[in-house]
């Protein structure tokens, strides 16, 4: 198994697997994260898997970059011998989407950039299974892969100031869930009503890298009985404002 590692801080390494996206980097990383944790124990701080890279972070008083590094090779070359045979399935998440232009402002562009009905490009939406390669931008924002080519959109040329927790978006070949209120630029299609962050779980993160996701389509009742909400929609305001300019 290929890898290399570089020095990415003062008690952080980061170790490369690859240098593009594949699908199948994705478990070969997350296992080598949960061979590392058993190897080292204690001396390992914390595994932050990424697309191609294992981010490590080691405890400065019991370890050293020499000694730490002495002791990565035997243990993925162990995680390469034994292969695939003892690795877990990946977790499957279900998560209800309701999907329409009111909570997904772009829902219309996107099926209209791919010659398609809003139906149908719910349905393609819906219709796979998607990897979660990365954690990041902000907690519990989870980078998942890859949509169809057809539905695959550049960010916007500017930015929401606004994107309410729970909302779906795509950007290129990606889609992901905003897991709090922030700026985003994706082109955004339906909203959930989970919670995909709370940092009084013992889990914070509904999503981690190695899960696999599945969307499911829920119509508003079903939305709004699961405590979706469809009062805080900035772009709904700025609507109604406009028409009251225009009064």
């Amino acid at each position: 198994m290929f890898w290399r590692y570089e020095v990415t801080g003062v008690d952080t390494i980061t170790l490369h697997f690859g240098e593009k996206i594949d699908v199948a980097l994705v478990s070969t990383i997350n296992r080598a994260a949960s061979v590392l944790h058993n190897t080292l124990g204690e001396r390992l701080l914390d595994a932050v898997p990424s697309y191609t890279t294992l981010l490590l972070r080691y405890d400065l008083l019991q370890d050293d970059l020499a000694s730490l590094v002495a002791d990565l090779k035997p243990a993925l070359d162990s995680l390469s011998t034994a292969g695939n045979e003892s690795a877990k399935p990946p977790e499957v998440v279900d998560v209800p989407v309701f999907y329409d232009p009111r909570v997904g402002p772009d829902l219309e562009n996107i099926a209209s950039r791919a010659n398609i009905s809003v139906e149908e490009a719910i349905k393609r939406h819906t219709g796979r299974t998607y990897h979660v390669f990365a954690i990041g931008f902000a907690p519990g924002f989870a980078y998942l892969g890859q949509v169809a080519d057809e539905l695959a959109a550049p960010r916007l040329s500017t930015p929401r100031k606004k994107v309410p927790a729970g909302t779906l978006g795509i950007a290129d070949t990606q889609t992901a869930i905003y897991p709090i209120s922030s700026p985003g630029g994706w082109n955004l299609i339906g909203r959930t009503p989970l919670t995909l962050f709370d940092p009084d779980r013992t889990r914070p993160s509904l999503l981690e890298a190695g899960q696999l996701v599945r969307f499911r389509a829920i119509s508003e009742s079903e939305y709004t009985a699961l405590s979706g909400k469809l009062d805080d929609l900035p772009w709904e305001t700025a609507a109604a404002n406009a028409k009251g300019d225009q009064k």
